[in-house]
């Protein structure tokens, strides 16, 4: 494997391509500071079910400890709500491991609340705005259909 050093010193290797896919979809009609909301919202939940999308703590030269996180990139996608529909119907047809986060979420303001906003509506009226999903690339591909990067 070819490795390169960097302006700073340190050695990277080629970027690596992951069997798997982590990916978050948006809905295309939400504020920016909603965007950046749901996505960290959406994120927790794969890590804490997960255990091997996270990777190992980091350091920085001074032995300062740092959380993990992802081994991989998280794609941000964006869709309108039709599309964010028929995602998360692909993904449960999948089975794949997804979080979701609802448009009554956002008048919520504690986790207690936020789970009895979601548990009050059936799956098929859940007003998603967000979804994320992670497994096989092929499959969360498949779930993605009709989505655009975000930009």
């Amino acid at each position: 494997m070819r490795s390169d050093t960097t302006t700073t010193g340190v050695t990277t290797a080629p970027p690596a391509r992951f069997d798997t896919k982590i990916a978050v979809l948006l809905r295309n009609d939400l504020a920016p500071w909603q965007r950046l909301n749901v996505t960290a919202f959406l994120v927790s939940g794969l890590g804490t079910e997960l255990p091997e999308v996270v990777g190992e703590p980091y350091a920085d030269a001074d032995g300062t400890p740092y959380l993990p996180m992802f081994r991989q990139p998280v794609l941000v996608f964006e869709a309108a709500k039709e599309t964010m529909t028929a995602a998360h119907g692909r993904a449960l047809s999948r089975d794949l491991p997804r979080a979701v986060f609802t448009s009554d979420l956002f008048a919520t303001g504690n986790d207690h609340d936020n789970r009895a906003a979601v548990r009050a509506v059936p799956r098929a009226d859940l007003d998603l705005v967000g979804l994320a999903v992670y497994g096989p690339r092929n499959a969360v591909d498949k779930v993605l259909k009709g989505a655009r990067m975000h930009p």
